[in-house]
């Protein structure tokens, strides 16, 4: 009796091997999603995916989802390190009523968002809402039709924030906001980005963050520049505000330090 239950809890040991065996090689370093796609295929490039929501969960920590031939993927949460890439596509993330991307990962977690055109139809919350996470990057985008385009808001640690090349426009409130609350920090790069047409700010700084905006253009903006609260600084280089209602406006004890600034009435 004694012999076949040990025979018995060692199949179950190999079992239960196998199936963690089994899911550990599930997620691949690097997936793929396209137009034509099913979220019942493993993502790799014969066999793709046809979501970013279903290529995050067969994708490890550290990888890399990249998109094969134009379509619309879809919303996503990411919990981990990611790179969603999609150079050269037309790859876009449409919603209505919630967010395009949110970001809600660990305190050293890198995620990078590359080539993607987001559409928010006018009821789209963020096209890229962060919440937590180490640093994020921002690459080569197009954000339309938002709330906010890209809002920036943890609650904890520092966030390195670098966004380069995008454009954002037609958000009902804010292009691009920064607005860290309780212990959280922002440390913002933005090179070479359009903020356009949108009803509050191009680009807001709140609470504790400081934002380096440089090569960049604000235009047809309620606020072109906006810093508010005694943390909230934003340093400009070469940037030029056209036809906003203010083309830069402080409250609160916030700084703007314009050092090539271009204002056109």
């Amino acid at each position: 009796m004694q012999k076949k239950t040990n025979i018995l809890r060692l199949a179950v040991v190999a079992v239960l091997s196998c199936l963690s065996t089994s899911l550990a090689f599930s997620q691949a370093t690097r997936t793929w999603v396209s137009g034509v796609g099913d979220d019942a295929n493993p993502c790799s490039r014969t066999a793709p995916c046809k979501t970013f929501a279903g290529a995050i969960l067969k994708t490890i920590a550290g990888g890399e989802i990249d998109v094969l031939d134009p379509g619309g993927f879809g919303a996503v949460t990411i919990n981990k390190s990611i790179s969603i890439e999609a150079e050269g596509l037309i790859a876009g993330v449409l919603v209505s009523g919630t967010n395009g991307i949110v970001v809600a990962a660990g305190p050293t977690d890198v995620v990078v968002i590359r080539g993607l055109t987001f559409e928010g139809l006018g009821t789209g919350l963020a096209g890229i809402n962060f919440i937590s996470g180490g640093s994020l990057f921002v690459e080569n985008c197009k954000i339309n039709g938002f709330q906010t385009g890209i809002g920036v808001a943890p609650t904890a640690g520092l966030t390195n924030v670098f966004i380069d090349n995008t454009t954002i426009r037609d958000s009902r409130a804010d292009g691009i906001q920064f607005a860290p609350t309780g212990s959280g920090s922002v440390v913002a790069t933005v090179d070479k980005v359009k903020t356009e047409n949108n009803i509050s700010a191009g680009v807001e700084a709140d609470g504790n963050s400081r934002v380096m905006l440089e090569n960049s253009t604000s235009a047809s903006n309620t606020f072109g520049l906006l810093a508010e609260g005694p943390k909230a600084t934003i340093l400009l280089n070469n940037v030029t505000a056209f036809g906003n209602g203010s083309d830069q406006s402080t409250a609160g004890g916030g700084v703007i330090l314009p050092e090539q600034l271009s204002l056109f009435e």
